[in-house]
């Protein structure tokens, strides 16, 4: 069995986005044409051939790596593991509240094609939400985890936590949603944490919606690293927000031990995506543009980390 935890620095640039990709980036609803799914993959490779160009430019390769589906990247999946970087692969049905295996009993099947470094998950779970549905999730989640930790597999488990307010919770911010961010999020995550926890749920590093406030990543890593968890790391995702707010996040927590990097992917790559799609600037272009943004938030992180002795 693998020791549980990572936390090594992990600078991860995510493209496994699916369902939202297909219908907000080309407007595509229902089951695609071979066509169709091929210029999602050239899409996407655009994004791929951009992390390979910031590696290059500067980005520590030790610390890198990408996260993108098998459905539209399964070429740039094996590319990555054969130029050895680290790769991350989603295991969640796309786009919908209830988690569940995408690819059913065949999920053990598909991460050993391609033995990823993470078999990462994305989870909407409420501490304070449907208990039958929080807890049909957790059971799926702990079959998950005990395959990832059991078997001589190289994949670790990266958990995806996403915490939608309840409307109760709303209504105590009076709709404000930046408020219940700040003031009821951090907590109702720990919460969820170790709840999952409780329930046989054990990932090697958390993906957590940003913090705007040092003490709430401590919170945060405490639940996290609680009862021996020692190694267990956690890291930044970016939620599609815009470039300030993502940099503040990245700030606040890379001053925080535990909080080892960011998973951010929209803001690094959307709008340069976009334009050229439109025609607005070529290929090389957009490339450059999503390796300069990625790039920055690698320097972000690495400029404001805490240097903590062993």
């Amino acid at each position: 069995m693998k020791s549980l935890g990572f936390d090594k620095p992990l600078y991860i640039l995510p493209f496994d986005h699916r369902g939202s990709f297909q219908k907000k980036m080309f407007g595509w609803d229902g089951i695609l044409s071979p066509q169709q799914t091929d210029e999602i993959a050239a899409a996407k490779r655009v994004i791929y051939d951009a992390f390979k160009a910031a590696v290059q430019s500067g980005v520590p390769r030790v610390k890198a790596g990408i996260l993108v589906d098998e459905q539209f990247g399964a070429a740039i999946l094996r590319d990555a593991a054969r130029e050895g970087y680290s790769t991350s692969c989603p295991a969640e049905k796309s786009g919908q509240d209830e988690f569940d295996f995408e690819y059913g009993e065949d999920f053990a099947a598909h991460l050993e094609a391609f033995e990823p470094t993470f078999c990462k998950v994305l989870v909407r779970y409420n501490p304070e939400g449907d208990r039958s549905l929080n807890r049909l999730q957790s059971a799926r989640l702990k079959r998950l985890s005990q395959y990832l930790h059991a078997n001589d597999t190289r994949s670790r488990f990266m958990f995806e936590l996403l915490v939608p307010a309840e409307r109760a919770q709303l209504d105590q911010v009076k709709g404000d949603k930046r408020l219940y961010d700040l003031k009821l999020r951090p907590l109702l995550m720990a919460q969820a944490i170790e709840q999952l926890q409780d329930a046989g749920v054990e990932p090697d590093v958390w993906k957590i919606e940003g913090l705007g406030l040092h003490e709430d990543c401590e919170r945060i890593v405490a639940a996290a690293r609680q009862d021996g968890r020692t190694r267990v790391g956690c890291i930044v995702l970016g939620r599609g927000e815009d470039d300030q707010k993502v940099r503040e996040w990245l700030t606040v927590a890379a001053a925080v031990p535990g909080f080892i990097g960011f998973a951010v992917g929209r803001t690094s790559f959307w709008d340069p995506l976009v334009d050229w799609r439109a025609k607005k600037i070529p290929r090389e272009a957009a490339v450059a543009e999503i390796a300069r943004r990625y790039r920055e938030f690698v320097e972000i992180f690495e400029t404001h980390k805490k240097i903590v002795p062993a």
